[in-house]
């Protein structure tokens, strides 16, 4: 097969443009791994895919996939101009979307992710803002953990991210402004025994309660650790967990689990004195990709963040 395909691209062919077209279908061929099921996802017949496929192929002088029965294999040059080939598409549909954008004038999308803690903060008052001042924007908001918003971010399905900053792995490809450090605090309704305390509390008579939290970064395990000792590790100490921060903050309003979150998510709830002070931050930020037009309607994101990202 490797034969044969060296043998085609000796030949004279006669080249046609490269299109947007033929590049989608070889990405929906790589997704899909052959060409009766990338066919049927583009709405070719599989002969017609094969036709555009190799077009391509001629078009560029090489050969970007090995037929193997009903399946396919990328070619080493396959390979190589896979990311390109992702990268021109995606652009493309960038510029159609912002020409989209600036044919509404004052319409548009924002699709934003959020994380527990952002979401938390923020979620409802951007829907308010939107719905009321924003009548034609379109908004989406996505809640997930930092890493499966990272993977929407980069297959563009969403336009930025709002997230600990200190969760998120750094990459070359993400850029991460607007930045907000919100004081961490463990925290507990009113009337709660450990209130009754007149004095600094020592962690162990905290995490004699149960503790609440979202999952937390690797810095905070460690400001953790190195305040209160390894009896303080969130494996540890952490006994309910989950992504969504405001069923724990109703929790804590209603029983005596101690919640540990920042302090902005939660002002109702009254936040516990500990020996030594936590002094743990959460540090959330805009994230976003580079090399990427950013949608006007951004500028909402950022003006809520600035006005609501406050202690």
């Amino acid at each position: 097969m490797h034969t044969l395909n060296a043998a085609r691209n000796r030949l004279p062919v006669a080249r046609t443009a490269l299109t947007l077209v033929q590049l989608r279908h070889f990405l929906s061929l790589v997704e899909h791994g052959s060409f009766s099921r990338a066919a049927a996802q583009v709405h070719l017949s599989q002969p017609a895919l094969s036709r555009s496929i190799r077009a391509l192929e001629d078009e560029l002088g090489l050969s970007l996939v090995d037929r193997l029965g009903h399946t396919v294999e990328l070619t080493a040059a396959g390979r190589d101009l896979l990311e390109r080939a992702r990268t021109i598409v995606f652009d493309a549909e960038d510029v159609r979307r912002h020409a989209h954008q600036l044919a509404q004038r004052s319409g548009g999308s924002l699709r934003v992710g959020m994380g527990s803690g952002a979401g938390a903060l923020l979620m409802g008052p951007l829907l308010q803002e939107v719905a009321t001042r924003h009548p034609g924007l379109r908004l989406d908001i996505t809640r997930s953990t930092t890493e499966l918003l990272a993977q929407s971010l980069r297959a563009r399905q969403l336009d930025a991210l709002v997230v600990d900053a200190r969760s998120l792995v750094p990459a070359p490809d993400l850029r991460t402004d607007a930045a907000f450090e919100l004081r961490g605090a463990f925290l507990v309704r009113r009337g709660h025994p450990l209130t009754r305390r007149r004095r600094p509390l020592r962690f162990d008579e905290v995490a004699a309660h149960r503790i609440a939290s979202t999952p937390l970064s690797d810095e905070v395990a460690r400001v953790l650790v190195s305040r209160y000792g390894a009896a303080a590790h969130p494996q540890v100490c952490v006994s309910l967990r989950s992504d969504d921060l405001a069923s724990l903050v109703a929790l804590a309003q209603r029983g005596d689990a101690v919640l540990l979150a920042v302090r902005a998510a939660a002002p109702e709830l009254v936040e516990l004195r500990l020996d030594p002070p936590l002094a743990a931050n959460a540090r959330l930020a805009m994230v976003t990709l580079l090399r990427r037009s950013q949608p006007a309607s951004l500028a909402v994101l950022r003006g809520l963040m600035d006005r609501y990202l406050v202690e």
